[in-house]
């Protein structure tokens, strides 16, 4: 089974979890989006939801498949969102951000009764940050920013370059909200909730992409099927 077909698995699974007529949060990315597309199909025979998305992109996504949308002003109380994540380990705690949405994800979450994450089998690791965590900055003192993050990390004993996430056509990546990215490659991650509240203390840096006890339950697919993990 290919990575996009697990991606579909683990999504159709998901689906299984929503009810006619809930609030749902709905994510980013391309799990996410499988997860958009088949829920699309369902609303089209006549099933009921009311989105709010995590991203323009999504929100574009939704629309195209028929799902409703609405701001989380609209609807600021969810049931229920489904959103993947970059990396999960045994404990459900999350580094999401890779598709640059990392600070609507998060308040979408926490908006939410619950979170569930789609993923494949390898996506689930031990311990974060293989995967360069996204930290969502403000542009005005960059540099300053990078510094304190480099110091911070210093004295909990990462290290790996940080560097300013980039579009193909080499200009800055730019979030939703006018916000730059850094990924910071720490490659092995022993305390990722005190990471967190650190690097939140910094003023210039506006979230980070570790979700600290927020997901509630993983669709993890895999080529021998598809399995759930719960805290």
């Amino acid at each position: 089974m290919d990575p996009k077909e697990l991606k579909k698995a683990a999504a159709q699974e998901a689906l299984q979890l929503v009810e006619s007529g809930m609030r749902l949060g709905v994510g980013t990315g391309s799990t996410a989006d499988e997860f958009t597309k088949l829920l699309g199909a369902k609303v089209q025979a006549g099933f009921e939801v009311q989105a709010v998305t995590t991203s323009i992109k999504t929100e574009k996504l939704c629309i195209e498949v028929g799902v409703k949308t609405f701001t989380l002003d609209e609807l600021p109380e969810l049931d229920l969102t489904i959103d993947g994540a970059d990396e999960l380990d045994q404990d459900l705690q999350l580094i999401k951000g890779g598709g640059g949405a990392l600070l609507r994800e998060k308040i979408v979450a926490q908006a939410s009764k619950e979170m569930v994450v789609i993923a494949d089998a390898s996506k689930v690791v031990d311990p974060l940050g293989a995967f360069p965590l996204p930290i969502e900055v403000v542009p005005f003192g960059l540099k300053a920013t990078e510094l304190e993050i480099a110091k911070i990390s210093k004295e909990l004993g990462l290290s790996g370059p940080v560097v300013i996430r980039k579009n193909e056509d080499g200009s800055d990546f730019v979030t939703d909200g006018g916000h730059f990215i850094l990924d910071a490659s720490f490659g092995r991650i022993s305390d990722a909730k005190q990471l967190n509240e650190q690097l939140n203390l910094i003023p210039g840096v506006v979230e980070t992409g570790l979700f600290i006890d927020i997901a509630t339950k993983a669709v993890i697919a895999a080529p021998d099927g598809v399995k759930i993990m719960t805290k």
